[in-house]
C-alpha cells in the first residue's frame, strides 16, 4: 500500500501518520523535504536582509566607507546561507542518526519524525521574525522561550542564553519526538522522555556557549582589517 506524505497534514493526525509508516510506503516525501529546506532558506535570508543579527555592520558603513559595508553584506548573506543549511541539515540529519543508534529506529522513519522538528523550528523563527517587522526592533531573546524571566532571576549572560534555548517549542518538539519514538521501539517511555531532554538540555548548552562568542564583531573586525590594507 501506498501513501501520499503531506507535512501539514502529517504534523495535524500524526496517529495516522504513524500507522500509515508501520504498514505503508510513503510517496513524496523527498519534495516535502525540499519545501520545508527552501522555505526555511528563504527566512535565513529575509532576516539577513533585513538586518537582523547584523546591526554591527552598520559602524562599518558609518566608518569605513560604502564598499567595504558593500562587501561584508555580501559575505554576511553568504555566512547566513550556510549557516542556514548546516542548521537544517544538523537537525535533520544529525539528530535522526543520533536517535537512529540510540533507539535503533530505521532512519526512514527517524527522517519524518526530524522533517516535522525542522519545521516546528523554522515556524517559530518566522513568528520572531514577524513580531520583529511589527515593532521594528529586535532582541536577542525569544519571546517564546524562559529568556525573559532569566533576564529577571540571573546576570549570568551564560545562564540567560542557555534559557533563552528552552521555549515552548522545545517542549513541542519532546512531545512529538516521544510519541514517535515510542511507536516504533519497546524502550521504556521514561528512558525515552529522559534521552530527549538529556539531548535538548545538551543543544542548549552548547549553544549557548557559542553565543557567547563575539562572532559579529569578529567578523568586522576582519572585513575592516581587509579593507585597509586595500
Amino acid at each position: 500500500m501506498i501513501f501520499d506524505f503531506r507535512f501539514w497534514r502529517g504534523l495535524a493526525n500524526q496517529q495516522e501518520l504513524i500507522t500509515n509508516l508501520g504498514s505503508s510506503t510513503m510517496r513524496d516525501f523527498k519534495k516535502r523535504v525540499w519545501m520545508v529546506g527552501l522555505f526555511g532558506l528563504l527566512l535565513f535570508v529575509l532576516q539577513e536582509i533585513w538586518g537582523m543579527n547584523s546591526e554591527q555592520l552598520t559602524t562599518l558603513y558609518a566608518f569605513g566607507g560604502k564598499d567595504p559595508y558593500t562587501i561584508a553584506r555580501l559575505m554576511s548573506l553568504i555566512g547566513i546561507v550556510i549557516w542556514a543549511v548546516l542548521y537544517m541539515a544538523f537537525h535533520f540529519f544529525g539528530i535522526a542518526f543520533l536517535l537512529n543508534k540510540i533507539t535503533g529506529i530505521t532512519l526512514s522513519k527517524l527522517a519524518v519524525l526530524q522533517l516535522f522538528v525542522v519545521g516546528i523550528l523554522l515556524i517559530e523563527k518566522g513568528l520572531m521574525f514577524f513580531i520583529f517587522v511589527l515593532s521594528g526592533t529586535t532582541t536577542p531573546i525569544s519571546l517564546f522561550s524562559f529568556g525573559p524571566l532569566a533576564t529577571i532571576v540571573f546576570e549570568n549572560p551564560f545562564l540567560i542564553l542557555f534559557f533563552n534555548q528552552l521555549t515552548i517549542f522545545t517542549a513541542l518538539i519532546i512531545g512529538l519526538q516521544v510519541r514517535f519514538i515510542r511507536a516504533f521501539t519497546e524502550m521504556n517511555p521514561r528512558t525515552i522522555v529522559s534521552m530527549l531532554i538529556a539531548i535538548h538540555i545538551a543543544m542548549s548548552l552548547i549553544t549557548a556557549a557559542i553565543g557567547l562568542l563575539p562572532l559579529e564583531e569578529w567578523f568586522v573586525s576582519f572585513v575592516e582589517g581587509g579593507a585597509s590594507n586595500e
